[in-house]
């Protein structure tokens, strides 16, 4: 089902199948003067079935949100074969419960989705892109604080920390430098006149929150390439060994203390822990590198993991902020959510799927059987 079925200029929506993959829509639309807000760094293989089932985010839910606030409507085939369609091509629907977002982060428990309308907007005029180099990540912190107080709404604030960047420069020089903390890239767009101003209070916070050095990339290729590197990491961490990539979110404030926990439990299981992001709503990527042939070292990444989970929990935050939860956070689950919250959640399991045959053991252990 990968067909993309209809793209509407003038009511700026799309409708597709949940076999397209989300770049091959960003290409269709964007010939249009039009965009789809979502972009998970795998845009160039996920689709938007996927993108629908885990809430998908991506470096530009800063300014424009996750998956959910693009989904106008769906066509969903329920547990005993009926179809059903939920929401419309309005962007105002309020008749009756929103079942459009009952489905969206569901991960395909609750229904299969089979056709799905998207809203698209105008895409900006140009855009500007800003890096920022730190010896310590706490700085690049305060940076995007910074830059968010300062009344910009950036397009983009992503973070990368040194393990990530000596990762990514091993295997392409992307110009990014390796004897650094963390690095950040902050993209700004709209009118080319208001960029130059947005741009320049940029650099000026990365500046006042002790940057090493501030750079602006001079036209669109040196910023693809910039932003290239920063979509390298995890193939690129992928020739250090096998990898467990984990989705963590926690209050912007808290990243600081969310990083030294990382790093703390990695030192504590001689693990590898770089970590990658999205820094300015607080959702960052943990990695733990591992040989998954040596069980001896795997129960050691389960167990960072779970101590991990712990961390983003203790700290404020939540389990997952765009991957979901599947079967390896189930078990942490019951941490991350109110006792009652969570058995309504099963409650609407078992009205949707009474015999459990859609994705049994996903989210909640008590469907694994």
């Amino acid at each position: 089902m990968r067909q993309i079925l209809e793209i509407n200029v003038d009511e700026l929506v799309a409708v597709v199948q949940p076999g397209v993959v989300n770049m091959d829509l960003q290409e269709a639309v964007a010939e249009l003067g039009l965009f789809f807000p979502p972009d998970p760094a795998s845009w160039y293989m996920a689709t938007l079935g996927g993108n629908v089932a885990e809430n998908a985010g991506g470096p530009r839910c800063l300014k424009y949100g996750v998956t959910k606030d693009y989904v106008l409507g769906l066509e969903v085939v329920l547990a005993d074969g009926q179809i059903i369609r939920t929401g419309g091509r309005t962007i105002k629907n309020v008749a009756g419960y929103d079942l459009t977002s009952l489905f969206i982060g569901s991960e395909g428990t609750l229904g299969v989705v089979t056709e799905i309308i998207v809203k698209l907007l105008p895409k900006p005029a140009a855009r500007a892109t800003v890096m920022g180099v730190f010896d310590e990540i706490d700085q690049a912190c305060d940076a995007v604080n910074r830059v968010i107080t300062s009344g910009v709404l950036p397009l983009t604030t992503e973070i990368m920390d040194g393990d990530c960047i000596k990762a990514v420069q091993s295997q392409t020089d992307y110009g990014l430098p390796s004897d650094v903390d963390a690095i950040l890239l902050i993209d700004v767009e709209g009118w080319p006149e208001a960029l130059t101003r947005e741009s320049k209070i940029v650099a000026e916070a990365c500046q006042q929150a002790g940057a090493r050095e501030v750079r602006q990339a001079r036209d669109e290729a040196e910023a693809d390439k910039l932003w290239a590197g920063r979509r390298a990491i995890s193939a690129a961490l992928s020739n250090l060994g096998d990898k467990l990539g984990e989705d963590i979110a926690v209050p912007r404030s808290k990243i600081p203390d969310m990083v030294r926990r990382v790093r703390a439990i990695g030192q504590k299981y001689n693990l590898l822990t770089p970590v990658f992001g999205h820094i300015g709503d607080g959702n960052l990527h943990p990695y733990l590198i591992c040989d998954r042939t040596n069980p001896e070292m795997m129960e050691r990444v389960r167990s960072a993991a779970g101590e991990i989970f712990t961390a983003a929990i203790e700290l404020g935050g939540t389990l997952s902020g765009e991957h979901g939860i599947g079967l390896a956070k189930r078990d942490y689950l019951s941490q991350g959510l109110h006792p009652v919250a969570r058995e309504r959640m099963l409650s609407i399991k078992r009205l949707f799927d009474p015999n459990n045959i859609l994705n049994p053991g996903k989210i909640f252990e008590e469907t694994a059987s």
